[in-house]
């Protein structure tokens, strides 16, 4: 026993795990109760995370109302790091407290393992939530860890996910309508929530901007995108004019020259996904080999 064990140490120092004679013990039928999570092939993978309980999380840590720039900037900052980590995202679309990560159709990151996306999304995203939490909300203590629940579902074709994120886009809209005139009857007309409430029961989205016109002088269309339309995130090349110094041959000091360097970031977008020119605009999102 002692020589196979040492014969097991060698082996596992080289591979990181045991192997031999200790791989296998009486134990191990327990795994059979694992469940079979790998998810379909070719499929779009969605990984959609919301903030749990954020209604109350956003009022003791005295959000601003009906939008706090320093909240959203927070959630795209998350989901940037998301992405930067798992570069098999495609794209990524945010709004309030919720953000949806699409993996490409031929990802094989962890086998496709449902589990392992959700979780390890939904575990960074958090992390980095508090993590950044001070560059973002500078005068405001964090009271308490945030928490986030997560859901995968799959998509097999290329309208399906479309119509998914503009199904996600139009309830951006719809939400953040109906809140810009709810807080603008709260803190500028003075009645309070339950009357806001009943003042907006049954209201059309013409009724709410006439509202907002003809009693706060505000043009919905005018407010900003990022408000009304939520963040997309999207993999693009970014060239940089770097100074450098090299020394040339024949030349007896080193010369100041510019160099051209190009990587891939993830850079938001605050823009209409619904219609076409997003996608014709950026068809390698949806390329098969991409």
């Amino acid at each position: 026993m002692l020589a196979c064990w040492r014969a097991v140490s060698a082996v596992a120092a080289g591979s990181g795990r045991r192997a031999g004679c200790m791989a296998k013990s009486k134990f191990e039928y327990v795994r059979d109760f694992e469940a079979d999570d790998t998810c379909l092939p070719n499929c779009w993978i969605v990984v959609r995370l919301d903030g749990r309980n954020f209604h109350r999380f956003s009022e003791q840590h005295e959000f601003k109302k009906p939008n706090d720039d320093r909240a959203l900037h927070l959630m795209t900052k998350c989901a940037q790091t998301v992405m930067q980590e798992l570069e098999d995202i495609a794209i990524a679309y945010g709004q309030s407290d919720e953000y949806s990560f699409v993996f490409k159709k031929k990802s094989r990151w962890f086998k496709r393992r449902a589990s392992k996306f959700m979780t390890h999304v939904v575990s960074k995203f958090a992390s980095s939530y508090v993590f950044y939490w001070k560059d973002y909300f500078k005068d405001q203590q964090l009271l308490y860890p945030p928490g986030f629940d997560g859901r995968i579902v799959l998509y097999p074709s290329n309208q399906n996910l479309k119509d998914y994120l503009s199904w996600r886009q139009a309830d951006c809209h719809i939400n953040n309508l109906y809140n810009t005139v709810f807080w603008m009857l709260v803190q500028r007309s003075g009645l309070t929530p339950v009357q806001a409430q009943d003042r907006l029961q049954g209201t059309l989205a013409g009724d709410k901007n006439e509202i907002l016109f003809s009693e706060f002088n505000i043009n919905y269309n005018n407010e900003p995108l990022m408000y009304r339309k939520g963040t997309v995130l999207i993999w693009q090349k970014i060239s940089e004019v770097m100074t450098k110094k090299i020394k040339l041959p024949k030349e007896a000091e080193e010369k100041e020259v510019e160099v051209t360097r190009t990587r891939t970031e993830v850079v938001p977008l605050h823009c209409d996904i619904i219609g076409d020119q997003f996608w014709e605009e950026y068809p390698e999102i949806l390329a098969e080999d991409s």
